[in-house]
């Protein structure tokens, strides 16, 4: 990530929370199937991802541009063009 301007150094995945579920737009889980909080009119997306823990970074950069085309369509879905 840094590589491409993104520091995520101290970082760490979290579990996510009724209130910021509650406050967003669009949930996006990663696998967390029924611990996931689900709230009625929200737009959910579960992002089957592979896994990069372990892996060097020649094989982590797809991973890492597939989830950054995921959300630049996630963008233009939510913020509608003027």
């Amino acid at each position: 990530m840094k590589e491409v301007g993104i520091d995520i150094t101290g970082q760490r995945p979290t579990k996510l929370t009724w209130d910021a579920a509650k406050d967003s737009d669009a949930i996006i889980t990663m696998g967390c199937g029924d611990a996931c909080p689900v709230l009625p009119g929200k737009r959910y997306e579960d992002w089957k991802l592979e896994d990069p823990a372990g892996k060097g970074v020649e094989s982590v950069r797809p991973i890492r541009d597939d989830i950054k085309g995921r959300i630049e369509k996630l963008l233009a879905d939510l913020i509608p063009a003027d």
